[in-house]
């Protein structure tokens, strides 16, 4: 009996012993069965959603390509869902071969997400970061009724199974398989045993996608921030003054006093010189593509003049020969070489060095603002320093200027290389494009000089003969200029009228007759001080040199205005018979005949003249010390030569005068006209 109620208590440590070992058992069998679920669902939802990828490429985006819709943003809408289709491809396929792995699948699988770690941040953080602004893009369709309705007849003729109501139904996928690839580990984690090799490599694969959304937001939040300072505003005098506001001037004066301090070394300047470098070569590539298109346009603007002028144009009345070989080359170089050239350097270099100069805007003022922000922070960082707080507010700036900062760090070397190389073909494809014109250039014109009488001639004979021929024609030159000026008339008789006549007696009795000059063609004055005369119109010389020197510009009288004249349009000027005083003049040595009125050679010996005595002049009437070298000292009385009534920069309170060879600025307020107290009439030269 007694061992009977022994043998009771042993029989029921068994039982529950087997039903242990039975849960035990179960669960195993329930978690390996979770398990292969949750990696049958990782497998089919990444096939599914490549599918959908490649509808959206293959089928969505290429029919709306063929539509070529006005207004329709594709780049802007499909962003880089190439590159995500490419990865997710290749992802997927080392998925399925996993499938053959029985037991090392998961571990096949963790080392998988491991390795397309860096692939899979590197394209869906670009991607998320511009899925706002394909969102906006969206609803923007929707409120145009003619793009929406071309939408959504897309969409009906390429995935009617789909039941999408717009194009955000797809774009939304790629944001939301990078957030769902931790929670499918997750799940095989949950039913993988913690005492496993494979339990620690998915815990890792777990972390790694976990990091990868973290950095996916955190790029997003920094293109946030970059977007809102990097747009280049063009802001009026107004706008700008409309903004300022105490707390906006405050803010600028101190960035300004903290900038200000930097350059005088009184607070050291945070120095970041991995920054610095990537800062110096990207201003290096701004002012390297900003020199080149200066350049170019200046090429192109020059290569327009060039193509101006149409000498193929003109009728030769001539035979066939060397002049009509030039017009049929000169003819086809400017119908069909240079304006081909021209639309070839338009469209392979001008037009992408544009858009290469505007790529730069953006990056140009977030480089602007990270150094406003970096002033803050520093200020902020000081003021930590000092109180151990810092406001929601100056804790958000100094956000900011991390964010840009390390935006910039990220984003400057990818962007320097992709514009150098941008630089490098523009530079290259330029180059191409002059050896091309050169070698079709070369082309024609053997073309057209073998059909010359000379084509044929060795390189050395052709020179002796052009020498030959030049010399030829330089003697015939000379032989024609000899017998023209032989036969050439006299000028003819030129008669003033009164107001002329007696505005040279004017001139004459203020400066003399040997001053006299006669404009020889018209004056169109363009620049300060110069004066505007016609053909034949006679002007006393003041001076023989400009304020400058220039030798080439002269001041003269026009009988009222002064002013300079280019020296070439003026001849000196001889005095007529009737235009002589009415006075008893003595004879001439010289029996010629003077012409009334007519220009003089100035290679021609000048005849000699009377002088005539000034009726008026100019005398200082009170004495003046000079205060500076460009003045000039005075004596009341003393007579002197004004120059120019007006200094360097027109100003008529000073003016030039000459005294006894000397020239200086004297107040014009202290020179008098006063009349010569001698009668006035002609008298012998000495």
């Amino acid at each position: 009996m007694a061992s009977t109620h022994a043998e009771e208590p042993l029989a029921e440590d068994t039982a529950d012993h087997d039903a242990h070992i039975y849960e035990e058992v179960m669960l195993s069998e329930r978690m390996e069965h979770s398990q292969r679920l949750a990696v049958e669902e990782l497998i089919t939802t990444e096939a599914s959603y490549v599918h959908n990828l490649q509808l959206c490429l293959s089928d969505i985006r290429a029919h709306l390509q063929k539509k070529q819709l006005p207004g329709l943003d594709l780049e802007g809408l499909f962003s880089n869902i190439d590159d995500i289709l490419h990865v997710s491809r290749r992802f997927l396929r080392g998925l399925q071969d996993t499938a053959t792995q029985e037991h090392e699948q998961l571990l096949s699988i963790s080392t998988l997400f491991q390795e397309f770690k860096e692939e899979m941040e590197m394209v869906y953080k670009i991607y998320c970061a511009s899925y706002e602004h394909a969102l906006l893009l969206v609803e923007s369709y929707r409120k145009d009724p003619r793009l929406q309705e071309e939408i959504m007849d897309t969409l009906t003729a390429t995935v009617p199974h789909t039941s999408a109501s717009d194009l955000s139904f797809f774009l939304v996928m790629p944001v939301q398989r990078v957030t769902k690839y931790p929670l499918l580990l997750g799940k095989i984690l949950e039913n993988t045993p913690a005492n496993t090799s494979t339990h620690e490599a998915l815990a890792a694969a777990v972390r790694a996608m976990t990091q990868v959304n973290a950095n996916i937001n955190e790029y997003k939040r920094r293109r946030e921030v970059a977007t809102k300072y990097n747009k280049a505003e063009q802001l009026t005098l107004r706008d700008r003054f409309a903004r300022l506001n105490t707390h906006s001037i405050a803010k600028k004066t101190t960035r300004l006093s903290r900038l200000l301090m930097h350059e005088a070394g009184i607070v050291a300047k945070t120095e970041d010189k991995e920054y610095d470098e990537l800062e110096e070569k990207f201003q290096s590539v701004a002012s390297s593509v900003t020199a080149l298109k200066e350049n170019v346009a200046s090429y192109l603007q020059h290569l327009e003049a060039f193509l101006l002028p149409t000498p193929h144009r003109c009728e030769l009345q001539m035979e066939e020969g060397p002049a009509q070989q030039y017009r049929r080359f000169a003819e086809h170089l400017h119908r069909a070489v240079f304006p081909e050239f021209r639309r070839r350097l338009d469209r392979l270099v001008w037009k992408p060095l544009c858009r290469l100069a505007e790529m730069l805007v953006g990056p140009q003022q977030l480089v602007k603002k990270r150094l406003d922000k970096l002033l803050d922070y520093e200020e902020i960082q000081e003021r930590k320093s000092e109180t151990g707080s810092v406001t929601y507010d100056e804790e958000a700036a100094m956000n900011t200027y991390l964010a840009i900062n390390a935006l910039l760090v990220a984003e400057l070397p990818r962007f320097n290389q992709v514009a150098m190389q941008l630089l490098g073909q523009l530079l290259g494809s330029f180059s191409v494009l002059q050896q091309d014109l050169a070698t079709e250039v070369l082309h024609e014109a053997k073309k057209e000089v073998e059909q010359m009488p000379h084509g044929h001639m060795l390189l050395p004979a052709f020179w002796r003969m052009v020498e030959d021929t030049l010399q030829q024609s330089g003697v015939q030159l000379r032989t024609f200029i000899q017998a023209f000026e032989t036969v050439t008339p006299s000028p003819l008789l030129q008669p003033l009228n009164p107001a002329e006549e007696r505005k040279v007696l004017s001139l004459v009795s203020k400066h003399g007759p040997d001053k006299l000059y006669q404009v020889t063609s018209n004056v169109s004055g363009s620049k300060d001080m110069d004066l505007t005369l016609q053909r034949g119109q006679i002007v006393a010389l003041l001076q023989s040199v400009d304020t400058k020197g220039n030798t080439g510009r002269w001041l003269v009288d026009a009988g009222g205005p002064r002013g300079f004249v280019p020296a070439a349009k003026l001849q000196p000027y001889s005095l007529g018979p009737s235009q002589q005083p009415k006075m008893q003049m003595p004879a001439l040595e010289s029996g010629t005949e003077r012409r009334r009125h007519s220009y003089v050679s100035p290679e021609a010996p000048k005849p000699q003249v009377a002088t005539f005595t000034p009726a008026f002049q100019v005398v200082a009437g009170f004495s003046f010390t000079a205060r500076s070298p460009q003045e000039l000292s005075l004596q009341a009385g003393q007579p002197v030569v004004v120059l120019e009534p007006h200094d360097k920069k027109g100003s008529t309170e000073w003016s030039l005068v000459e005294v006894n060879g000397q020239r200086g600025y004297v107040p014009s307020s202290y020179l008098l006209t006063v009349p010569v107290q001698e009668p006035v009439g002609w008298s012998l030269p000495v």
